[in-house]
């Protein structure tokens, strides 16, 4: 067998084929045609200059096509990952480039240590309400823009009142256009949704007739942001202007070169060290959260398309892309769920697509920049809006009612903290569904079943936190019983025990001991018998099954008249 090649490109390359190329070729540029405008409106809600967001989309494509194992993922700015660099890097480029160069640090060092099994401790209840609060949260932000209003803080609840105080402020021009975008985005996102696919057999014309209507659906950003720009340099020429602007952009290649370790400010520099405390917490919340959706992105597109992905492999590549692109004044950056879903739609077959994509975001650079002059600031908060309007779940709170109503509980604190401050949300919601699952693991399931002797069995494994739980339950149930009971623990579901849960056993075995009762094992794996043969516990007991310990014990009691097991409790 040939050794599996260690740089991902090398696993697709050699087979690529001629097919696949105008499949990819379509895909990049769909993405591409996506690309551009959302990258000015996440620069917007990132709180940095536009052109940020342009240098923030084109070094994610060039490395995942070398790095990623996923055919259909994109990497860029997105809308939570720009509402998270908006809290942490102050609305200074500086930090936010700083911010990129960290976290690509921190998911190189996660995917060389293979320690992408941290994520796994964010609970689907964590994601929903942190999701559903940034979709409300961004959508709100961008009302001030759709409105036409200046002056309006960024935090949620003052924001919330500023915008309703000064509704009577509203400018018209902004208002018209950034709704009339709106109903144009939706009717499209509607429209390509419910657009049947041309079968082969179908006569040229409605072929045709589909691809017009299927590009028209996908680049529907571009489009929309297209239409804007001209509405206003109409009316520029006309010597009036009703539309707030996007305004003059930089033109030209971003400089390469290293991230900024100091800010100079008016009276001094501020240093390096001073800058990572600034940051704070997004120093941890930033890498996780972009490896969360990157990793979430790829294995959702894999599972749907039959194929797999490493997730270690990805780790790495996120970073490598955050790293190198903060050489080029990116913010940071991961997997975009939307342009993902054009990508894979427009038939996508190998990473070799992001190429297109890079290429057309670096040639909007160098040659467009003076045409984005006249975008609206209404239509890119219509794209945003659009964008992460689908990221609210309403649906999750009647579900979770119905499978685990205790999820509702750090579903509800992550949502309702994240609209304070966004890192106090996942926080608290890491925290509390790490409670629940200690809980879970400190209070196990248990099972008694009263007969000539109580047969207790455990729901779950048998960890240290619950072994006082388990010694407890069993002394007060043997005690408690007319006459006390000797015990049969049924450790069918224990696969490893520690020191702890050996030393509480042994416990156990004593106080029954001490009031003339035993305590015998029954299904015991071969590690976990292994570990108390070697304990050498006085009075250890084991049979194979329970109903031969059952037979055993009955047979001291006076022989095999013993009556069965008759009742059954639970404790948790």
């Amino acid at each position: 067998r040939c050794p599996r090649p260690a740089l991902p490109i090398l696993r697709w390359l050699p087979r690529y084929s001629r097919a696949w190329l105008p499949l990819d070729l379509l895909a990049g540029l769909a993405v591409g045609l996506t690309t551009v405008p959302q990258a000015l409106a996440y620069a917007e809600l990132a709180g940095l200059p536009l052109q940020y967001g342009l240098y923030s989309s084109f070094m994610g494509c060039f490395v995942y096509c070398f790095l990623g194992t996923a055919k259909d993922v994109t990497l860029g700015p997105t809308a939570i990952m720009s509402l998270l660099v908006s809290s942490y890097a102050f609305h200074e480029p500086v930090y936010a480039v700083l911010l990129a160069f960290l976290s690509g640090c921190t998911q190189l060092a996660m995917g060389l240590l293979h320690l992408g099994f941290l994520l796994d401790f964010i609970s689907c209840p964590v994601i929903k309400g942190f999701t559903s609060a940034a979709s409300i949260t961004i959508s709100f932000n961008q009302i001030k823009n759709i409105l036409g209003l200046q002056g309006i803080p960024r935090q949620f609840f003052l924001q919330v009142y500023e915008t309703v105080w000064r509704i009577g402020e509203t400018r018209a021009g902004d208002a018209v256009l950034g709704l009339t975008c709106l109903a144009a985005l939706t009717g499209l996102r509607a429209m390509k949704s419910r657009l049947p696919r041309a079968a082969p057999a179908e006569p040229l014309a409605v072929r045709i007739s589909y691809l017009i209507v299927w590009i028209s659906a996908t680049a529907r950003n571009a489009l929309v942001v297209l239409f804007a720009g001209l509405v206003a340099y109409s009316f520029q020429v006309m010597g009036s202007q009703p539309f707030r602007l996007t305004g003059s952009i930089p033109q030209g290649l971003p400089t390469f070169r290293p991230p900024r370790f100091s800010l100079a400010v008016p009276n001094g520099t501020v240093p390096f060290q001073s800058m990572v405390e600034d940051m704070g917490v997004g120093l941890a919340v930033v890498p996780l959260m972009g490896l969360l959706e990157t990793i979430a992105i790829a294995k959702a597109f894999a599972s749907q398309n039959g194929y797999r992905i490493d997730p270690n492999q990805e780790l790495l590549a996120l970073g490598v892309a955050n790293v190198l692109g903060s050489f080029v004044s990116s913010y940071p950056v991961t997997g975009s769920f939307g342009r993902t879903a054009v990508n894979a739609q427009s038939g996508v077959c190998s990473p070799a697509g992001g190429l297109v994509t890079g290429a057309l975001v670096l040639l909007s650079l160098a040659y467009l920049t003076s045409l984005f002059y006249y975008i609206p600031k209404a239509a890119l908060a219509a794209v945003i809006i659009s964008a992460v309007v689908p990221m609210f779940d309403a649906g999750i709170f009647q579900t979770l009612w119905r499978v685990k109503r205790l999820d509702l509980v750090p579903l509800c604190v992550t949502f309702l903290l994240c609209f304070w401050e966004v890192q106090y949300g996942i926080v608290a919601g890491v925290l509390v569904s790490g409670i629940l699952l200690l809980y879970s693991v400190a209070r196990p399931p248990i099972k008694v079943s009263e007969g000539a002797v109580l047969l207790v069995q455990l729901g779950s494994s048998l960890h240290f936190p619950a072994v006082e739980h388990l010694r407890d339950s069993v002394c007060s149930r043997a005690l408690a019983a007319s006459p006390p009971r000797s015990v049969i623990l049924d450790c069918c579901h224990i696969s490893s025990i520690d020191y702890t849960v050996v030393v509480g056993l042994a416990e156990l075995l004593q106080e029954l001991r001490r009031h003339g009762l035993s305590l015998a094992f029954c299904g015991l794996q071969d590690p976990v018998l292994q570990v108390l043969l070697s304990a050498d516990l006085e009075g250890f007991q084991h049979f194979p099954s329970w109903e031969e310990a059952e037979r055993c014990r009955g047979a001291e009691l006076g022989g095999s008249g013993a009556e069965p097991f008759t009742s059954t409790a639970e404790s948790t």
